[in-house]
């Protein structure tokens, strides 16, 4: 499981942790969506498509190692390293997107808090930088969807 703290109430900036000691830290763009994270020595930048509902995971060669399919409905993918991996909404009135295998729900990815901006996941499975991947991409979809409505 690895848990984002958001780092400060200003910038779209989280500090990501596992077993209490930190991992990368999410360094997302407030204009345009995406960001990068840098896990184990390597930089990777999430980058979304105009609509933000395709993002794609790169590394700093330019490499593409994932990507995120149809983020924002009900039903979404992730790619990565050959493997498919299914996501549902689990309500439409909470930050939480569930990871499906074979029918069976075998993890999330949730908002703690509202207030604070807080997150966990618990990606069973998933390669570290894809489990952070996802998070980041959930992270941005949300604080896209925040930002809608304050404007509005």
């Amino acid at each position: 499981m690895i848990e984002a703290r958001k780092a400060s109430i200003w910038k779209n900036r989280y500090d990501i942790f596992s077993d209490g000691r930190q991992l990368a830290t999410w360094d997302g763009s407030s204009w345009k969506g995406g960001g990068t994270f840098e896990l184990d020595g390597q930089r990777y930048e999430v980058r979304p498509n105009m609509w933000g509902s395709r993002y794609g995971m790169v590394n700093q060669y330019g490499t593409r190692l994932a990507s995120a399919d149809h983020v924002g409905r009900k039903k979404w993918t992730v790619e990565a390293d050959g493997r498919t991996y299914e996501f549902r909404r689990a309500s439409p009135w909470r930050y939480e997107e569930e990871l499906y295998s074979g029918g069976l729900r075998v993890g999330s990815v949730k908002r703690n808090s509202i207030w604070r901006g807080d997150a966990t996941a618990d990606l069973p499975g998933l390669p570290r930088s894809v489990e952070v991947f996802v998070l980041a991409v959930a992270l941005s979809a949300w604080d896209s969807q925040l930002d809608a409505v304050v404007a509005g």
